[in-house]
C-alpha cells in the first residue's frame, strides 16, 4: 500500500476519493484547491448524517491518506492530468489496481517535463470555470480552452504581482472591452475568494447580449460586487475612485482610450494587453529605416511594437513606472505584450525625457498616435 500511495502522489492528483468506508467515515474526498495564497488539499469527510471539512498542505497528502485508510475503505479513485487510478482493497488488504492514461494536452514549462504551476490550476473546485466552459465537469481544462486558460492565469499572475503588498480592504477595478468576460469573472473569483479582498469590478462592452448574459451569470454565483455595463471605452464616465484598469485585447485605439481614462482617473494600476493595431500601420514611413516598412509582415509587427513603445513612454511621462512584458508565449498568441503601469513618484526630468522619446519616434516615422495626442497637455 505504501508504494501505491507514493505512486499516486507522484502524479500530482487533483482529486482522490476514498469510498466504501466501514468506519466512521463512509467517504472522504480530497480536492486540490488554492486557498489563502497556497495550494492545499481540502478534505470532505462524509459520515452517515454530516460532512466535515479540513484543509491540509499538499505535502501532507500521503500521511493523511495513510491515516484514513486505517478506517477500512474498500476503494480509492485518483484523478490527475496524466492518469486515473481505480484501486480495490480486499478484506485481507490485497490491492487490485487499474490504471488509465488520460489523453490531453500537457501544460509544460519549456525545456523540461514539469507541469507549469498556475495560480488557478486544473482540477481546482472553481464552479464558474465550468460554467464558462474552461473546465469540463470532471475539473479538467477543456481542450479548446487551453490557450484561454493560460492567458487568464498569466494575467492573474501579473495582477497578483502588483498587488502582493496591497493592504487596503477593498479595490475598485474596471475591465474595458470585457467581451465574454472570462478574465473579469476569474479576476473577481481570485481577488475575493482567494485573496479575500473586497473587490468591486465593472466590465464594460458594446454588445448588449453579452452584458445581459454576464450580469445573469454574476447573479447566479452571487458575485455581489461584479457588474457589467453597456458602453464605449471612449467617453465612459464614473464618479467612483478607480484603483485599477485592465484590458485584454481591446482593439486598436480602444486600448489608447482605456489608458487615457485610467490616467485621467489617476488609477494606481494599469494592466493592458493590446490587440490589433492599425493606426500606426496606416501611417508609418521612414526614409532612413525603409527596410522596416517595405515588407508587409515586418511593417505590421514594427507598427505594433512602435505603438506600444509610445504608449509606454507616455505612461512614464504621466507618472507611471511602466514595463512592457511578455504576456504569453508567441506560439500561443501573437498578441503577447502586456503593458503594466504602476503610479509612482517619478521625477520631472524622467517624465520629460520619456515624452521626448515618444515624440522622437513619431517624428522618425511620420506618425501621430492617439494616446499621445490625447495626453499632450497632461504628460508634462
Amino acid at each position: 500500500m505504501e508504494n501505491c500511495l507514493l505512486e499516486l502522489e507522484k502524479t500530482s492528483p487533483y482529486k482522490i476519493v476514498l469510498s466504501c468506508g466501514k468506519g466512521c467515515h463512509k467517504k472522504i474526498v480530497f480536492v486540490r484547491k488554492y486557498i489563502s495564497g497556497k495550494n492545499v488539499y481540502q478534505l470532505e469527510k462524509y459520515t452517515d448524517k454530516q460532512v466535515f471539512h479540513e484543509n491540509i498542505d499538499v505535502d501532507m497528502l500521503v500521511p493523511k491518506l495513510r491515516e484514513h485508510l486505517t478506517e477500512g475503505f474498500g476503494q480509492i479513485n485518483s484523478f490527475s492530468n496524466t492518469c486515473e487510478y481505480d484501486i480495490k482493497i480486499s478484506k485481507k488488504g490485497r490491492l487490485a489496481i487499474s490504471k488509465r492514461q488520460v489523453e490531453g494536452k500537457a501544460i509544460e514549462i519549456s525545456g523540461n517535463n514539469r507541469k507549469k504551476k498556475y495560480i488557478l490550476e486544473e482540477g481546482m473546485d472553481i464552479p464558474v470555470f465550468t460554467e464558462l466552459g474552461i473546465f469540463t465537469k470532471e475539473g479538467k481544462v477543456s481542450h479548446a480552452m487551453y490557450d484561454k486558460f493560460k492567458q487568464i492565469n498569466r494575467f492573474v499572475e501579473m495582477v497578483d504581482d502588483v498587488l502582493k503588498n496591497y493592504s487596503r480592504p477593498s479595490i475598485n477595478i474596471i475591465d474595458f472591452g470585457c467581451g465574454k468576460s472570462y478574465l473579469t469573472f476569474i479576476l473577481y473569483y481570485y481577488l475575493v475568494e482567494v485573496r479575500g479582498i473586497d473587490a468591486h469590478i465593472t466590465g464594460l462592452d458594446l454588445k448588449e447580449k453579452v452584458i445581459e448574459d454576464c450580469n445573469n451569470l454574476a447573479k447566479r454565483f452571487n458575485y455581489r460586487n461584479l457588474e457589467f455595463k453597456l458602453g464605449d471605452i471612449n467617453g465612459y464616465k464614473t464618479d467612483e475612485k478607480v484603483d485599477m484598469v485592465v484590458t485584454l485585447h481591446a482593439c486598436d485605439v480602444a486600448t489608447d482610450y482605456a489608458l487615457y481614462n485610467a490616467i485621467c482617473w489617476k488609477s494606481d494600476y494599469i494592466l493592458s494587453v493590446p490587440c490589433c493595431q492599425h493606426e500606426v500601420n496606416k501611417q508609418i514611413k521612414s526614409d532612413k529605416l525603409s527596410a522596416l516598412t517595405k515588407y508587409g509582415i515586418i511593417k505590421e509587427r514594427a507598427s505594433a511594437l512602435i505603438t506600444d513603445a509610445i504608449r509606454g513612454c507616455v505612461l512614464e511621462a504621466c507618472g507611471y513606472k511602466t514595463e512592457l512584458l511578455e504576456f504569453i508565449d508567441i506560439a500561443h498568441s501573437p498578441k503577447n505584450i502586456l503593458i503594466r503601469a504602476v503610479k509612482k513618484n517619478i521625477s520631472a526630468d524622467k517624465r520629460k525625457l520619456a515624452f521626448a522619446e515618444a515624440e522622437s519616434l513619431c517624428r522618425e516615422f511620420g506618425i501621430t498616435q492617439t494616446l499621445m495626442e490625447l495626453l499632450k497637455d497632461k504628460a508634462l
